[in-house]
């Protein structure tokens, strides 16, 4: 259907693709045809494409709500804004030809009011390139990432929170770390203990309550008696729903001073915090009759407007109350974790993280529909990470959305996951290039690419970051669209050199000179093997429990390849200059990895707390829900004792001295 691929290309999905091994894929007409109709441009029959394409007309005829460029550059104006018409005497009208006027260059970083023929819009002027570690002064960095939930503290509680990573903040610092990276802390559901990835939340633009601490606040601490469960992993079903309660209790116990305080801290973040504090409430109260997410709701309150959602706010305000303390407690105990990284020494201190969509069911759908997909969600073809295709049940932000706001949501969410850390990483960061989207409830296979407007959003991240003196980590593995990378390179974003991707072409492991120094050095990441689990094959007993080894491949013989890359990882590791360890024999291997990050080029190398101790369970194993304990693991002890232990602090002093001086350091091994 010749007309539908036109319609196609006109709103931006890809009908030909390429996979990870350079093979094309067609995407069929019955899947571009529902992504159309989802998307807004109905395609069932040739009057419906018509129609959708003389839509698509008209939409880019009309003036834009933001212009985004960059600093010291002339900006062509779109169409829209360069109609002009002159009328002579005797009132004929003839077109002036101004398809070639442009706006003079800009030199003023930030936000600017314009008008243009009439027309008020934004024009963004973007920097060259974001922050860069070498402009914080202090060479070649390093830190840790770590799964707040996961770390213990002296207080013994049910999961970490911000004051579980205070204490890691501490710790870290007095080793030489300048960075924390930390899992995502938007906002879940309040109190409810299923949907619990930090990779699936109801919000970006606010946070986790769960994880505030009243004590780094000066207010009393929660009453955990009766709520702690130190087991090995998290009973997240019924730890949440716990704290939620211990939250009542001590909102209960705030006076009336503390109450205005929290008042007049709230206050400028205006009627976005109300809403989200206000959908909380809502999704509580109806989550007790069973109904989760706001597509379950009774109609009336599916308008964040209307009048059943005004009147509930205004007869439950206590409730609407209770969870503006929670945001507010959750806020200022980040903030509070940041000032401490500064204080100590820390040249970025957190290095937040950035989930690439938010739950279907959840606030920013509710409060933003306008702006995000609606009837598609988000996931990735088969690729390295999930061999068989993912589905994410994810919505993201709609182009047309973005386009029609001024890109307004986008600038806010960026905003957001910067206000408390000084320096993000962007997950699964192709999708500010094109996301694969899915018709709902259809497998990742009835997908196909769908084109963002890439230039512009990179240009607000480089804004953002400029105006908030931060890195920028744009995690790049898996199918890179074309152009991505020297387009992040241009931008001084960093990209993720991962241990087990670096491979050369003969398919060993590249040296440590050969790293990408615009990079962050890693040994993993939260979604891959630690370099313990892949040496001892936990990864493979994992694959072969869930029946997820290549197709054809046997146990044995994915045992016997992997024999072979032991050989090729440890050579590349020590050129030899010991004999390999035994397959039950991580330690050597691990602290010759944490070299290898140590001693590469790039200004950043972040470990895996996981690989920092030596562990063989990975957080999150991808494409799995409840087939895999992700998301649930603890340390067995506080941070700080497990780092005081002999071997944890060897491999520790050895990455902090890697990255201090890193000639040779990869060859060492003991």
């Amino acid at each position: 259907m010749q007309q539908l691929h036109a319609l196609a290309d006109a709103i931006g999905l890809v009908r030909i693709w390429w996979n990870v091994d350079g093979a094309p894929q067609i995407v069929s007409d019955a899947s571009l045809a529902a992504i159309a109709a989802a998307l807004g441009y109905p395609a069932a029959t040739e009057i419906e494409i018509a129609a959708s394409l003389a839509q698509v007309s008209s939409a880019r005829a009309q003036p834009p709500a933001m212009i985004v460029t960059d600093i010291g550059q002339p900006t062509p104006l779109p169409a829209a804004l360069t109609q002009a018409r002159i009328t002579a005497a005797d009132g004929t009208v003839r077109e002036l030809d101004v398809s070639n006027w442009v706006l003079p260059p800009v030199d003023e970083v930030g936000y600017h009011a314009l008008t243009v023929n009439g027309h008020a819009f934004t024009l963004a002027v973007a920097p060259r390139q974001c922050p860069s570690v070498e402009a914080l002064g202090k060479g070649r960095i390093w830190g840790p990432a770590v799964q707040i939930p996961a770390l213990r503290g002296a207080a013994p509680k049910s999961f970490g929170t911000f004051a579980e990573l205070a204490e890691a903040v501490d710790t870290f610092a007095a080793r030489g770390a300048d960075a924390v990276a930390i899992n995502p802390v938007h906002a879940l559901f309040a109190g409810y203990g299923h949907d619990f990835s930090p990779y699936s939340p109801s919000s970006r633009l606010y946070l986790n309550a769960a994880m505030g601490d009243p004590v780094l606040l000066g207010l009393p601490p929660l009453d955990e008696a009766e709520a702690v469960d130190e087991a090995a992993l998290i009973d997240w079903e019924t730890a949440l729903p716990c704290r939620l309660a211990q939250m009542r209790g001590l909102f209960a116990r705030v006076d009336a001073a503390t109450r205005e305080r929290i008042a007049r801290s709230n206050a400028p973040h205006g009627e976005g915090l109300v809403r989200q504090a206000l959908y909380d409430a809502l999704d509580v109260h109806f989550r007790a009759q069973g109904l989760h997410g706001w597509q379950a709701w009774p109609a009336p309150f599916h308008d964040p407007e209307g009048d059943a959602v005004t009147a509930f706010a205004r007869n439950n305000a206590e409730e609407v109350e209770f969870h503006l303390f929670t945001q507010w407690l959750a806020r200022e105990s980040l903030a509070c974790v940041q000032e401490r990284a500064r204080a100590s020494g820390m040249a970025v201190g957190l290095l937040a993280d950035l989930a690439v969509g938010v739950h279907t069911g959840g606030a920013d759908a509710w409060a933003m529909r306008g702006a995000l997909l609606q009837g598609l969600t988000i996931g990735a073809p088969p690729d390295p990470l999930g061999p068989h295709g993912q589905n994410w049940n994810l919505t993201g932000f709609s182009p047309r959305g973005l386009a029609r706001s001024g890109y307004a949501p986008w600038i806010a969410t960026i905003r957001a996951a910067l206000a408390s850390s000084g320096a993000l990483r962007i997950d699964h960061a192709f999708g500010l290039a094109r996301l694969w989207v899915v018709p709902e409830g259809q497998p990742s296979s009835a997908g196909a690419y769908l084109t963002y407007p890439f230039d512009d959003l990179i240009r607000l991240v480089a804004l953002e970051a400029h105006l908030a003196g931060a890195l920028i980590v744009a995690e790049d593995l898996g199918t890179m669209p074309g152009g991505f990378g020297p387009a992040i390179t241009r931008r001084g974003m960093l990209g993720m050199r991962v241990l087990w991707f670096e491979r050369a072409e003969d398919d060993g492991f590249i040296g440590t000179q050969d790293y990408d120094a615009q990079a962050v050095a890693m040994t993993g990441t939260h979604d891959t093997a630690t370099v313990a689990g892949w040496w001892t094959g936990r990864d493979l007993d994992w694959a072969e429990k869930l029946g997820r080894l290549p197709e054809g491949t046997s146990r044995a013989q994915a045992e016997e390849r992997r024999d072979w890359d032991r050989g090729l990882l440890w050579a590349s590791l020590t050129h030899d200059a010991a004999p390999r360890p035994a397959p039950n024999d991580p330690a050597p291997v691990v602290k010759a990895a944490l070299r290898r990050i140590g001693a590469a080029p790039c200004g950043l190398a972040i470990a895996p707390l996981e690989d920092l101790l030596a562990q063989r369970e990975q957080p999150n194993l991808p494409g799995t829900i409840t087939e895999h304990p992700n998301w649930r693991h603890r340390l067995d002890a506080p941070l700080s004792t497990l780092l005081a232990e002999p071997d944890t602090a060897a491999r520790v002093q050895a990455l902090d001295e890697a990255r201090k001086n890193p000639v040779r350091q990869d060859v060492q091994i003991r």
